[in-house]
């Protein structure tokens, strides 16, 4: 996905958005669809092609439908992925529970399986169709802020004024240090291998597997061309984990199920459990990974940062002290209850005790078969209880 380079920076604007991820994005849309001014920095001189977050869940496709109601911008996002109606826990190859959307109350009853870069070429579409742009390459070096504004420096010396500006600019947020804004939690003590892999697996390509076993968690997803998404936890990951290294992984960790053919790309991250202590610090806002950080059990982060996004956006757009100070009381408490929910299966599926490890997987099988139970996650892992 690229944007057009250099595109001259404006004096000021009413909203300056740092960080062209999914969440800026769709700020960014939600702000041009309500005749809102704005300018969308990003310090890379394109977008990403990697594939990092993998599944667009069924509350986020929801929102696309409120930002285009004709439908259409969900549906081109569908046509580049593959729906997935199940989601598997199993113990090794074992399983134990299936967690099924199809019977979910929303006209999308499915997990979507596609590479952010395409959740990120799809609005920038949008965004364009709407007379948008993303202005690259910008990175900003300072933010200030006094009663009437704020004030965004580039590396260039550069500067940009803005009514309000919002930090969309992951983990490491520059809008968020500018704010004295305190990110809390910790981070956990495994690393997390990351890769995509042509393969054949023999739970095929309609349902999304978590593998719980005394090495670690494993996630496997199906992914469009033939690839599937693999993220495990490891005690100490290498940086980039070669295909002999992978196929090890899965041979010990789901036997029998997978024929690694060929790794497409391969990294090693760790991950954070942490919410923003405030999204607001006067002018300045936070939202997506700016504001909360947390596993990837259950492919949350990034349709929580395109929420965000849209809630702000509408109240940015509203004009409305009120409607901005609720951004926060209505979207914190969203990030907290997810970073609670990946944490608690990140936990579960990670414990080497096997007292614990013997319940859990007698408990399971009994608790997924309680139909209120069962839907009661299904709801909670497509965000729908969020709307």
């Amino acid at each position: 996905m690229t944007s057009t380079a250099a595109l001259p920076l404006p004096a000021a604007t009413e909203v300056a958005i740092v960080g062209a991820g999914p969440t800026g994005l769709a700020l960014a849309v939600t702000l041009a669809e309500a005749g809102v001014d704005f300018v969308l920095l990003d310090r890379q001189a394109e977008g990403a092609n990697t594939s990092r977050a993998a599944v667009v869940h069924a509350r986020t496709l929801e929102v696309l439908d409120e930002l285009d109601p004709s439908g259409a911008l969900s549906a081109e996002l569908v046509a580049r992925g593959i729906p997935v109606t199940r989601f598997q826990v199993r113990d090794g190859a074992r399983p134990l529970a299936r967690i099924p959307f199809d019977g979910l109350r929303t006209a999308h009853p499915y997990a979507l399986m596609v590479p952010q870069y395409e959740t990120e070429a799809v609005l920038l579409e949008r965004l364009r169709a709407l007379g948008g742009e993303v202005h690259r390459p910008y990175e900003v070096t300072s933010v200030t802020q006094d009663a009437d504004g704020v004030t965004l420096t580039t590396t260039t010396g550069e500067t940009l004024r803005a009514a309000h500006a919002v930090g969309a600019d992951g983990m490491h947020s520059t809008v968020r240090e500018a704010a004295s804004i305190g990110f809390t939690g910790s981070a956990y003590g495994e690393s997390f291998v990351l890769a995509d892999v042509v393969m054949d697996w023999a739970p095929g390509p309609r349902e999304v597997s978590l593998a719980f076993g005394t090495s670690g968690l494993t996630v496997v997803a199906p992914l469009p061309g033939g690839h599937y998404r693999i993220v495990a936890t490891v005690d100490e990951a290498p940086a980039e984990p070669d295909l002999a290294q992978v196929r090890a992984l899965l041979d010990e960790r789901v036997p029998g199920q997978a024929t690694v053919r060929e790794l497409a790309w391969s990294s090693r991250f760790r991950i954070h459990h942490r919410v923003a202590d405030r999204y607001r610090a006067g002018r300045l806002l936070l939202a997506g990974d700016a504001a909360h950080v947390h596993s990837p059990a259950g492919g949350q982060g990034m349709n929580t940062g395109i929420q965000d996004a849209y809630a702000l956006g509408r109240a940015l757009a509203a004009k409305d002290p009120a409607a901005l100070a609720g951004y926060e009381a209505r979207r914190r408490p969203v990030a907290r209850r997810v970073v609670a929910l990946t944490d608690r299966m990140t936990r579960i599926a990670t414990t080497r005790n096997p007292a614990l490890r013997a319940v859990r997987n007698t408990l399971l099988p009994t608790l997924s078969r309680i139909p209120a139970l069962r839907d009661r996650l299904a709801r909670e892992l497509a965000e729908l209880d969020y709307r």
